[in-house]
């Protein structure tokens, strides 16, 4: 069978995801490239902006890590077991890609508990104003900080799942997550 013959039959426009999704994995888990390209372009956007805050918005480091999350689901496809949809499943691997990464590039510098509470300064609940400035405050923080904030915040996960994802304790990862919150609070103050 060549590619043209394979498109023909496959899902272009958005339906129910897990049941468009479910077919193209097992297609593609036997080798059908076509049908992965399809879950590319169906996935690659959720997985890279994700990507792209836990890096800081570093667009290029993200475009590689994207990429290296959909090598790796290439070449995983074969194992996965449809315990959870597929979109739930990938992302968590680009996730554990771009968490991989900031752990090799950890630079940052190790703060004792009274320069945490310092730097994130009262209690008052975050709220901005600008998506952008928002966007580039969370870039500006550290990576452990802003992995914290984007996982918990933003991605939803857990305390508990993002101690185990970042290996660290539970209590860091609150210290972490009120850390950078102080830390925007201030930058959009500053702004």
């Amino acid at each position: 069978m060549d590619g043209l013959a394979l498109t023909a039959d496959l899902p272009l426009a958005p339906s129910p995801a897990g049941d468009a999704d479910a077919a193209l994995v097992r297609r593609a888990a036997d080798g059908d490239t076509v049908a992965f390209e399809h879950l590319y372009r169906r996935h690659a956007g959720r997985v890279h902006g994700t990507i792209l805050r836990l890096v800081g918005r570093d667009r290029a480091r993200a475009e590689e890590l994207t990429q290296d999350a959909f090598v790796q689901a290439w070449r995983k496809l074969g194992g996965f077991r449809f315990e959870s949809a597929f979109a739930t499943w990938l992302h968590r691997l680009g996730v554990n890609i771009a968490l991989m990464d900031l752990r090799v590039r950890r630079d940052e510098d190790a703060m004792d508990d009274e320069a945490l509470q310092a730097a994130a300064g009262g209690e008052v609940p975050f709220c901005a104003a600008e998506r952008g400035d928002l966007e580039r405050a969370v870039a500006a923080l550290p990576a452990r900080a802003r992995a914290v904030l984007v996982l918990h915040d933003v991605e939803g996960y857990k305390h508990e799942e993002i101690s185990a994802e970042l290996g660290m304790a539970v209590g860091s990862s609150k210290a972490q997550l009120h850390r950078a919150r102080g830390l925007l609070r201030r930058t959009l103050a500053d702004r």
